[in-house]
């Protein structure tokens, strides 16, 4: 049966629908946000999770064993603000297994993602929030903005809804976008063997659960792309999606060599 999905959104919505249906309470939203030598960006990043309409959250920080000013810049905020929890590696661990530290903290029922160099938009958590609640849907994700090093700003459109099959074609979700319900579906972690494509990894594991993910309206979010990210490497990016496709996943490689020939046509398409 099609689901019909109302993606309709009025200010401060959420409080409302809350006060005049089953759900009782505002629910938690757990914010995972790995650092690592990120002394220049996630005071920005911080304070456009401060700066949210909704307010019921919690930002988990995992400070990856920095060497610069992070720790004690995420100390400030977190004797400030008591939402703000920080969580210290004795190691560089990578981000995977600190976004996985941080879920297993959690105390949300719903999970979302915010790198520290990347921002939200004001309203997103609202947005999303009350979106799911309002449709009863398990993850979704969202248009925003990418902000090249030479701070030119682009949106990066996705489509309204994707499966599994088509996920694994082209990845549209943006992990500072995601937001998945751990009461409908658990906490889901980000496979620690899907080299810097761990975000892409948990997608797929959420939607060989569920039928749909669904996008909620709105550029909700802006992604910094620095000229050594891996998104800006394309020799890079195909070796990890290669991965992906035979280490993770386990497809056969008539089927991997498919997906990939699609992939890196999706990604010229989106350049030109």
């Amino acid at each position: 049966m099609h689901k019909v999905i109302n993606n309709d959104f009025e200010i401060l919505n959420v409080n409302n629908y809350i006060d005049s249906n089953f759900e009782k309470t505002i629910p938690l939203v757990s914010i995972i946000m790995p650092c690592h030598n990120s002394a220049q960006t996630i005071k920005a990043s911080i304070e456009s999770v401060i700066k949210q309409t909704f307010k019921e959250w919690e930002l988990l920080i995992v400070n990856d064993f920095s060497s610069d000013e992070s720790k004690n810049i995420i100390e400030n905020y977190s004797n400030k603000d008591k939402r703000i929890i920080l969580i210290n590696t004795d190691y560089q661990s990578g981000a995977a297994i600190a976004r996985n530290l941080a879920i297993k903290k959690s105390s949300g029922r719903f999970i979302s993602f915010l790198d520290s160099d990347d921002l939200w938009e004001n309203q997103k958590l609202e947005k999303q929030i009350y979106f799911m609640l309002k449709n009863n849907i398990d993850f979704t994700y969202s248009d925003y903005y990418v902000l090249y090093p030479n701070n030119k700003i682009k949106i990066f459109k996705v489509k309204d809804k994707v499966n599994y099959k088509s996920l694994l074609k082209n990845n549209v979700v943006g992990c500072l976008t995601a937001v998945y319900d751990t009461k409908r579906i658990g906490k889901i972690y980000m496979p620690e063997n899907a080299i810097k494509r761990e975000d892409f990894a948990a997608w797929l594991l959420i939607l060989k659960k569920i039928n749909y993910a669904y996008k909620t309206n709105g550029v909700l979010a802006t992604y910094r792309l620095s000229a050594t990210s891996v998104s800006s490497n394309k020799r890079k990016m195909i070796k990890y999606h290669w991965n992906l496709y035979r280490n993770v996943e386990k497809i056969s490689l008539f089927n991997s060599l498919f997906l990939m020939i699609i992939y890196i046509f999706n990604k010229l398409l989106c350049k030109y």
